[in-house]
């Protein structure tokens, strides 16, 4: 469908809904996985204090990840301190009794070491909720291995399914085994609060985002699978290039209407389309390879603002592929209400409204250690102990160059 601009996006005005106010999280948790599973609560009205080094975490100093740090910690507080330092233990035990959660993804062990593990935690506080989000897991012969977003996804299967008719497959842009895990993290603390309404208990949750990857491709396609099987079914369902350089995503499938709507359209451009052979689903799969080919080349001939503008028309799934400038001014996203300016910067709450009410993000990220005092303060530090700490180096109370 054709997206409309205007000049800025806007927030939703309908009251907050913050079903997790109360709650509250530690999140010792760096990069985006950890971060983003916080982020959601958040949003969701949860109390989070992000714990980093003195420097601050390493999304700080990489401005090519710095949209992670505006988005993945927002509504966020922030205490710097050194972990390794033996005062810190302390102050790790007055955050472990405060706690509802705790969110670490460091490589398996090395929380243990840090004392931040469950078993450290929840000797301060036998209720609290860990979650470790780590590539592989806390067990399994993988469980140490280093890796990022592109090898969870290639251990998950999910570079075995290409999404494309012709062509080997392609990485995304997006990081989706970082947010699947991200999501599966969240939902299983959630979980874990419910359960201990019962119980009392706190529990240790074990996130991997291979599993995570692996998940989402059983809910596709067959696990059974043996070798690359992943092109997409459809020649109809994919990206095609206009003439101006721009790109259409075409979501033609299985729905007969669909298709006749778009064989409509097409026709004109592309009278082949009208064969009989392309009749039936079945007949477009097994030419699929002559139809694609036909409507690579017959939609580069126009422009896209043309062939939205035909597509719109006869109701035939297709979109332009905006960049995200483009999307969040879009009279669509205006309306549903969920990206926001905040810090200067646009951001997206949580996506899921309860009867109107959308979550929302209360501040923008905080400057490393801003949050310091006012939180050892919370704990039960008095001033002059909260001195000695920051004397002592166990913690900051802002940005401490070159720690």
């Amino acid at each position: 469908m054709t997206e409309t601009a205007a000049n800025t996006p806007q927030s939703g005005s309908g009251t907050a809904w913050q079903p997790l106010s109360g709650v509250r999280v530690v999140d010792f948790s760096a990069l985006l996985p950890g971060p983003a599973a916080g982020a959601i609560l958040a949003d969701l009205g949860a109390e989070v204090i992000k714990v980093e080094p003195l420097a601050g975490e390493g999304v700080r100093h990489r401005e090519v990840l710095s949209p992670i740090l505006y988005a993945a910690n927002r509504s966020k507080t922030s205490l710097t301190i050194d972990l390794k330092h033996d005062g810190a233990a302390a102050v790790v035990a007055g955050l472990a009794r405060w706690a509802d959660v705790a969110l670490e993804s460091f490589r398996p062990g090395v929380a243990a070491r840090l004392g931040i593990d469950h078993a450290s935690l929840s000797a301060a506080n036998p209720g609290i909720i860990s979650c470790s989000v780590s590539g592989y897991g806390q067990s399994g012969p993988w469980r140490d291995a280093p890796g990022h977003d592109l090898n969870f996804l290639a251990a998950g299967g999910a570079f075995a399914f290409s999404g494309h008719w012709t062509g080997r497959p392609r990485r995304s842009g997006m990081p989706v085994a970082d947010l699947l895990g991200a999501s599966n993290a969240a939902i299983a603390i959630l979980a874990a609060l419910n359960e201990r309404r019962d119980t009392g208990r706190g529990v240790m949750l074990d996130v991997a985002l291979m599993d995570a990857v692996l998940f989402g491709v059983s809910m596709r396609h067959d696990l059974g699978a043996d070798g690359e099987v992943g092109d997409s079914p459809y020649p109809t369902n994919d990206l095609f290039a206009t003439a101006d350089g721009r790109d259409i995503a075409l979501g033609v499938g299985t729905e007969e209407h669909l298709w006749q709507s778009f064989r409509t359209v097409m026709a004109p451009d592309m009278p082949m389309i009208l064969e009989s052979r392309f009749d039936t689903d079945e007949g477009r799969r097994t030419h699929g390879d002559a139809l694609f080919e036909a409507l690579t080349d017959t939609i580069a001939r126009r422009d896209a603002a043309d062939w939205m503008a035909r597509f719109d028309a006869a109701d035939v799934p297709a979109n332009l592929c905006l960049y995200p400038a483009e999307a969040v001014v879009s009279d669509h996203v205006r309306a549903r209400g969920f990206v926001t300016e905040v810090g200067g910067r646009h951001l997206s709450a949580f996506p899921a409204a309860a009867d109107g009410r959308q979550p929302q993000i209360r501040t923008p990220a905080p400057e490393a250690g801003s949050g310091t005092r006012e939180i050892l303060g919370t704990l039960g530090f008095a001033p002059a102990a909260i001195d000695q700490l920051v004397n002592d180096a166990v913690v900051a109370d802002g940005p401490k160059r070159g720690a």
